[in-house]
């Protein structure tokens, strides 16, 4: 009786190499978690709580999307809808229906930008603006660490500023905070979305930051189905493996 010949070698390889996937990913799922779970991912940067520039005199604060109050709800919910509302066109009562959900969800992390009073000295240093002076939010960030084509990233969800502190380098400043924190907790790279009519944001991503539209992005993937989609994904990337995957 003939016996079958079984390839040991092979099987031992797919044993291995389907361990060191699910090995990879448990550490990018703890990866995430563990940057989900910081309480303050600003306090590795006290260096960026502050901007004292251009006549601007402003104080971060990081925040948590279950624990806004309800005025912080309704204010990020106004300055999105004051900003984003032009470039959805018809397709906003949608759209702001799923960013009021996206807002408050437990993955959720925020940075808010607060306006120090003048009668406040631009170099007395505020710890918690909300709490210790007459501040007024006047912008955020909305952002999570999530997983992307089996990577960690920061995605940003949202970078909103009221106009009259618009152009003056805060927003370049507040991508600057971000890529900081994405490295610091190992992220692979740095992602969001920005809507075609908006051109502005589109020059200041691509042209201005050096940002890239993502190969899964909808122009990417299939030019036909890129032309019907109103958006593009950008990123930039931080490693050989995001910059082969995402780029």
């Amino acid at each position: 009786m003939e016996v079958e010949n079984v390839d040991v070698n092979g099987k031992n390889h797919k044993t291995t190499k389907r361990k060191e996937i699910l090995q990879k990913k448990k550490f990018i799922e703890e990866l995430i978690k563990a940057a989900s779970s910081l309480k303050d991912p600003l306090a590795n940067f006290p260096d960026f709580l502050h901007y004292n520039k251009k006549g601007l005199c402003l104080c971060l604060e990081g925040g948590h999307g279950t624990r806004l109050s309800r005025s912080l709800k309704q204010y990020v919910q106004k300055l999105v809808k004051l900003n984003m509302e032009q470039h959805f066109g018809s397709d906003w009562p949608t759209e702001e229906k799923v960013k009021h959900r996206d807002m408050v969800a437990p993955e959720a992390r925020y940075i808010f930008v607060y306006e120090v009073p003048n009668l406040v000295s631009t170099n007395e240093k505020i710890s918690k603006p909300s709490n210790e002076c007459n501040c007024n939010v006047v912008g955020f960030v909305h952002y999570r660490f999530i997983l992307e084509e089996e990577l960690p990233v920061l995605y940003v969800y949202e970078l909103q500023l009221e106009p009259h502190i618009q152009g003056k380098g805060l927003g370049k400043f507040l991508m600057q905070l971000l890529e900081l924190i994405a490295r610091k907790n190992s992220m692979a790279a740095i992602m969001l979305t920005v809507q075609r009519q908006n051109r502005s944001a589109m020059f200041f991503y691509t042209s201005k930051l050096g940002y890239c539209v993502s190969s899964i992005s909808p122009s990417r993937v299939d030019p036909l189905v890129g032309l019907r989609k109103n958006y593009e994904i950008l990123c930039r990337t931080f490693d050989q493996e995001a910059k082969s995957k995402l780029e």
